[in-house]
């Protein structure tokens, strides 16, 4: 059987990133973390004061069979707003950066082709992504795992990552797991 890929996204709130890429066909192991900052074992208070350098990511598993690396980052491009230095929406500050941080040298000139020919296609404005070399990933805490599929009717979950779930359903259909069709 052949190894699957990792890959480690950032794209402001990892609950909204991880409920989208939970969806996908070829994607498995999503957990949400940190990653990208100083602090040893940092914890989502320490996070929160964007003091710490950490992004808030997902990282997950995928076979390439299924599902290439391309298509993820289209996928990512369209389901976040890569326009925006450190914020997504109301969350503002450095660890809701967008960010794909590249596992292998491979993943890292794809990035940076699917930046500069994919994403300047969805966006109008300059595309602030950072694309950096993982570093050491850190598991969030229990309660940030599995986010909206467990509170999916919390008013977050009803307000901001509803519509990114929507907008997967309508431009990726084709990519969706079956149960989310």
């Amino acid at each position: 059987m052949k190894e699957k890929k990792k890959a480690i996204l950032g794209a402001g709130c990892f609950w909204c990133v991880e409920a989208v890429f939970q969806r996908l066909e070829g994607v498995s192991d999503v957990e949400s973390g940190y990653i990208g900052g100083q602090t040893l074992n940092p914890t989502y208070r320490d996070i929160c004061t964007g003091t710490t350098g950490h992004a808030e990511v997902i990282r997950f598993s995928y076979d390439e069979d299924i599902i290439s690396f391309e298509d993820l980052l289209e996928i990512f491009w369209t389901t976040h707003d890569p326009t925006t230095l450190n914020r997504q929406g109301a969350d503002r500050g450095t660890q809701y950066r967008s960010a794909v941080f590249y596992t292998d040298e491979s993943q890292r000139l794809t990035a940076e082709a699917s930046k500069m020919n994919v994403a300047t296609k969805i966006w109008n404005d300059p595309i602030v992504t950072e694309i950096t070399k993982a570093s050491e990933f850190y598991v969030a805490e229990n309660y940030h795992q599995n986010y909206f599929n467990a509170h999916n009717s919390a008013p977050y979950c009803s307000v901001v990552i509803n519509p990114k779930v929507a907008k997967l359903r309508q431009k990726f259909a084709n990519k969706l797991k079956k149960e989310y069709v």
